[in-house]
């Protein structure tokens, strides 16, 4: 294919771009100095000069970051506040950046309720603020809050609210009157709750540790300490511990609840996921790692007693005889079995003591009745007293408490057994009064601590309750269904004498003391108190006084 002639020269057309000689020679020109002086070529590089300042200052504009300001601007103290929303801030949750999961230096944005790290010009609250315009943000550690990307901090008694929800702190005045002074507050929402009967979230299963920490923060010693010290410098799962109690007895609170998840993250990974939120526990078992836990995480010893305020609190002496049984054959080859003429007598140091419940009977009687048989806790109670004896391991053991006695002592209701076949639950109902405990028939009697016969008192603090549900509605598979295990805590409240709450998860309410033993009892917190109560008690005999 031929090519198209052109119509007119390139030289000739109008604006046709000069060569690249004849361009480099024109500019050289320019530059050359006239003979009227250098004018010329001063006003040449002056002009490549101002070309060149012209386009650094283009850039300049482009990149300039925004000011870092010690203080704010006067008159602008409370600038971007007003965008702060209380409502979305939960401070539960682990403090963990939301980009990095770090937990060093993490700043919570006080708009939208997230966690970032740092808040220098390259961290991630930093472009957090400048890309969603959110500026206001709260060191968790330190309780400072800072405008971003400004920098400057802020001084406005205005977040003190805030800064107290998010770490609590109290007086020694304040702690005291949380058992004497009956106490109302209200949330943001205007919802009325009473500090320190909060709902505990239950993110999955966790609420066999929810009924432990409503437990123990309901244990006075253990609650003031918690509350009153400086445990900044302790372990981990110590300080987790101390900022969840001081949230679940928090007045000023936004909600009328609280998630143990920060502490929940401690306990999995301290406890090699034997304790998660996401399969159910034993409450006892994760009460006993707990306080052995929190005992070493205080400096305690695990040789030297009363070496913590776990072991001051919770802490007794038992004595324990035991007699080596033989098996013997007689004349006629009968087996024949003995006791040892020698008793052997053991101190032994416990935090919580086990009550065995009698074997639940596997038919009904004539009447169709004791479907669910009831057992008085003093009946259980008599294992202790020094006369019952048990075998166990070839041996036949006798137990008995021992001065000084606990302050506090935990009874566990043995409920569940396992062999290899399968798990079996005992049904029976533990009747008791949930106060006047006389504890002397089971205590080795020693004068230099109370005269034989006196009486010691205890008074029921908390009582951990389990409740079988069948996972399967369906009436056809009821029958095979299997049962899930639900735990709630019932709690006295003392500045409201004689009056109790019960706490299952998120759901707080009040319950008659009557009402108390009608669940299955699995778990309870008796307090020592020094004089007995005008009121008479059953000692543990009866079943309660029905309204």
């Amino acid at each position: 294919m031929s090519k198209r002639q052109a119509s007119e020269a390139l030289e000739d057309l109008v604006g046709s771009p000069a060569s690249k000689k004849s361009r480099f020679d024109d500019y050289t020109k320019s530059l050359t100095p006239s003979a009227n002086g250098d004018d010329n070529h001063t006003n040449g590089l002056q002009r490549i000069e101002d070309e060149e300042e012209g386009d650094d200052f283009d850039d300049e504009v482009e990149e300039k970051a925004p000011i870092r300001q010690a203080a704010p601007t006067a008159g602008y103290d409370d600038l971007y506040l007003d965008t702060i929303d209380r409502n979305v801030l939960d401070f539960d949750f682990e403090k963990l950046c939301s980009i990095s999961l770090s937990n060093i230096n993490v700043y919570a944005c006080l708009v939208c309720g997230k966690y970032f790290q740092g808040r220098g010009p390259k961290s991630h609250a930093y472009f957090h603020a400048l890309d969603e315009d959110h500026h206001v943000y709260i060191n968790m550690s330190t309780q400072k809050v800072y405008v971003l990307p400004e920098g400057y901090e802020v001084m406005s008694k205005s977040l003190d609210d805030i800064k107290y929800v998010s770490d609590p702190r109290y007086t020694r005045q304040e702690v005291a009157e949380f058992d004497r002074k009956p106490r109302t507050s209200r949330t943001l929402l205007g919802k009325e709750y009473t500090p320190g009967f909060v709902g505990m979230n239950n993110i999955k299963e966790n609420d066999y540790l929810n009924v432990i920490v409503q437990s123990l923060s309901h244990v006075s010693p253990l609650r003031n300490y918690f509350l009153l010290e400086d445990l900044s410098k302790r372990d981990e799962l110590v300080k987790r511990t101390s900022i969840l109690f001081r949230k679940i007895w928090n007045p000023r609170a936004f909600k009328s609840h609280v998630s143990p998840h920060e502490l929940l993250q401690e306990i999995s990974l301290r406890s090699n996921k034997r304790f998660t939120l996401t399969a159910q526990s034993d409450p006892v078992e994760f009460l006993s790692w707990y306080l052995n836990n929190l005992h070493l995480g205080l400096g305690g010893s695990k040789t030297k007693p009363h070496s913590s305020p776990i072991q001051h609190i919770f802490q007794g002496k038992l004595k324990v005889e035991s007699q080596a049984i033989t098996a013997k054959a007689d004349a006629s080859d009968r087996l024949r079995f003995e006791e040892s003429t020698q008793v052997q007598t053991d101190i032994s140091r416990f935090l919580l003591l086990t009550l065995d419940l009698p074997p639940a009977p596997l038919f009904q009687d004539e009447q169709e009745a004791n479907i669910i048989p009831q057992v008085p806790l003093s009946l259980l109670l008599a294992k202790y007293n020094g006369v019952k004896a048990q075998e166990l391991n070839a041996q036949r053991k006798r137990y008995r408490l021992m001065h000084p006695l606990p302050p506090f002592l935990v009874f566990h209701v043995k409920r569940f057994s396992k062999n290899k076949f399968v798990s079996e639950r005992n049904p029976t109902i533990v009747t008791f009064d949930a106060r006047n405990l006389d504890v002397g028939p089971y205590v080795e009697p020693d004068p230099s601590h109370c005269q034989p016969g006196e009486p010691i008192w205890y008074d029921l603090v908390a009582n951990v309750v389990h409740e079988a549900v069948r996972q399967k509605e369906d009436v056809a598979d009821s029958a095979v269904g299997e049962e899930k295990k639900t735990w709630k805590v019932q709690l006295r409240d003392k500045s409201r004498e004689g009056e109790w709450v019960v706490a299952q998860d998120l759901f707080v309410e009040k319950i008659r003391e009557e009402l108390l033993y009608l669940g299955e009892t699995y778990l309870q917190v008796w307090e020592r108190r020094d004089r007995p109560r005008v009121q008479g008690g059953s000692n543990g005999k009866g079943k309660g006084r029905m309204a």
